[in-house]
């Protein structure tokens, strides 16, 4: 089963009073030995293959775990009626790529996920048969990704991925996609929530967007080479509809951003967030790059966009300083750490990026450098993404499960160091349908508190998301929360508050 179908059951069963964990699962092997290792009886997984679907509970007493299992079947039988009544009977859905190219001869995209293992042969088959791919999967090998690009290349396909959680073509969304006005600006970028932070600023602010073509996050490293972001960067070019282009990267290898841009045809101009390099690619060796802006913020990057399109230059920075000031003087002089707990891994990212010039060492899962790994030490700065492997195997993504995220955040504010959490909430379609709605609760019960941490929340969407961006942005400031206007703001102004210096809420983070 699709695997945004699974997210959904397992999110069915997690939401049952009593269960203590649950998941919807294939049986692959990796699967198999995990459940294994959770205390799963390994009689009960006898016969079970990859072709298999587990629904699997641990809850305190056995009527919890049957009820929960109920729901989660009723919820799969639901999404299969669902199905159903819009045409696609059961007897006619396609099992293969093959049927499904007969049942639909005018696609040209395949979306695939399903699990790593199984992944790329997948989106080989679809490049067999002319198709682009949108590799939602993750957990593909690198060295399959690198195979899978060579040969689209060759063949003037793109694979978008893998991991490619964002994408917006021909007005169609796809994965964790937000819904933003139709306008100029194509984006590539190869990093899913840094594309969803540049859309929904640029929409914010009243640059629409032609198209987002999402590559994967490993696209611009030394190993693949930035296939398919020059795939892209060309795409966009020739689109008559796009008018200037951003390429957006997690820190990438700077030999292969440079490549990337210097070989592009140049007929549009190009705003380049590339995270923690800036202008460096940029000016460093021939030829100069004078038709690039680069930046080393995704904020950075979509005011470069919109002062490049003549538009009205949003003011950001204005009150965020007298806001940490006056968090600053309810906190005790013990409290001195930043806690992050990102879904967006590019969010987290960024905000170390920002940060680590002003606080030092930020210890992280995905940290900045390897002797800043976990376990980190007493009173240490601490930047979570919450959306890696580690934290989603067996669980859903935390932007699809906002409720993954409380224990997180109860356990950072029982920290006596604590100064400031900091949090993301990513809207739109994929996304849970009101994760301010979860989270605001909590998050009051936390500031409320005595000697309590500041929480410092950021909403990434729009006001045509699902969710409703304002609305969320006023559930969470009801809650006692400060809801900065951008991602690069929010991580500023939580450093400002754990660093006892207001100024640095203000600081232009280009």
């Amino acid at each position: 089963m699709d695997s945004i179908r699974l997210m959904s059951a397992t999110r069915r069963m997690q939401d049952a009073s009593g269960v203590e964990w649950a998941a919807a699962v294939m049986a692959t092997p990796a699967i198999l030995e995990e459940l294994a290792e959770r205390g799963f009886a390994p009689g009960d997984l006898d016969g079970a293959s990859a072709d298999d679907l587990l629904l699997v509970v641990e809850a305190h007493t056995d009527g919890v775990a049957r009820a929960a299992l109920t729901a989660a079947e009723e919820a799969l039988d639901a999404e299969a009626a669902a199905a159903a009544s819009s045409g696609w009977a059961a007897e006619r859905r396609p099992r293969t790529l093959r049927e499904a190219l007969t049942a639909l001869p005018g696609a040209n995209l395949a979306l695939i996920s399903v699990p790593g293992p199984y992944a790329a042969l997948e989106a080989s088959k679809a490049l067999s048969a002319g198709l682009h791919v949108l590799l939602f999967s993750d957990n593909v090998p690198l060295e399959a990704e690198v195979e899978l690009k060579a040969r689209a290349a060759k063949l003037g396909l793109l694979v978008m991925g893998p991991g490619a959680g964002t994408a917006l073509l021909g007005r169609t969304g796809l994965g964790f996609a937000n819904v933003v006005t139709r306008g100029r600006v194509g984006i590539v970028a190869a990093a899913g929530t840094g594309a969803q932070e540049v859309m929904c600023l640029l929409d914010r602010w009243g640059a629409g967007i032609s198209h987002v073509i999402g590559v994967g996050g490993r696209d611009l490293s030394i190993e693949v080479g930035g296939r398919m972001a020059s795939l892209g960067l060309g795409a966009l070019n020739d689109d008559e509809d796009t008018e200037a282009v951003v390429l957006i990267s997690k820190p990438p290898a700077p030999e292969v951003a440079r490549s990337v841009l210097v070989e592009r045809r140049r007929d549009k101009p190009v705003v380049a967030a590339l995270l923690g390099l800036g202008r460096a690619v940029v000016d460093a060796g021939e030829p100069p790059l004078r038709d690039v802006s680069a930046c080393r913020s995704l904020e950075g990057a979509a005011v470069s966009t919109i002062r490049l399109l003549g538009l009205p230059e949003p003011q950001l920075g204005g009150g965020l300083a007298a806001r940490a000031a006056a968090a600053m003087s309810s906190l005790s002089g013990y409290r001195r750490a930043v806690r992050g707990l990102f879904s967006g891994g590019t969010l987290c990212r960024e905000a170390m990026l920002l940060l680590h010039p002003h606080l030092g060492a930020l210890h992280s899962n995905v940290p900045l450098r390897p002797d800043w790994r976990l376990p980190p030490p007493a009173g240490a700065h601490v930047l979570l993404d919450l959306g890696e492997e580690e934290f989603t195997r067996g669980r859903p993504h935390p932007m699809i499960d906002a409720a993954a995220r409380v224990e997180h955040l109860l356990e950072a504010a029982r920290h006596p160091s604590t100064a400031v959490i900091l949090l993301d909430v990513v809207l739109g379609h994929g996304s849970h349908p009101d994760p301010a709605g979860v989270l605001a609760p909590v998050c009051r019960e936390i500031v409320e508190r005595e000697d309590g941490p500041t929480i410092v929340a950021y909403v990434l969407g729009t006001d045509r998301d699902p969710q409703n961006y304002t609305r969320q942005r006023e559930l969470l400031e009801g809650a006692g929360c400060l809801v900065p206007p951008t991602s690069a703001r929010a991580a500023l102004l939580a450093g400002a508050i754990a660093a006892r210096r207001p100024d640095l809420a203000e600081q232009e983070p280009s």
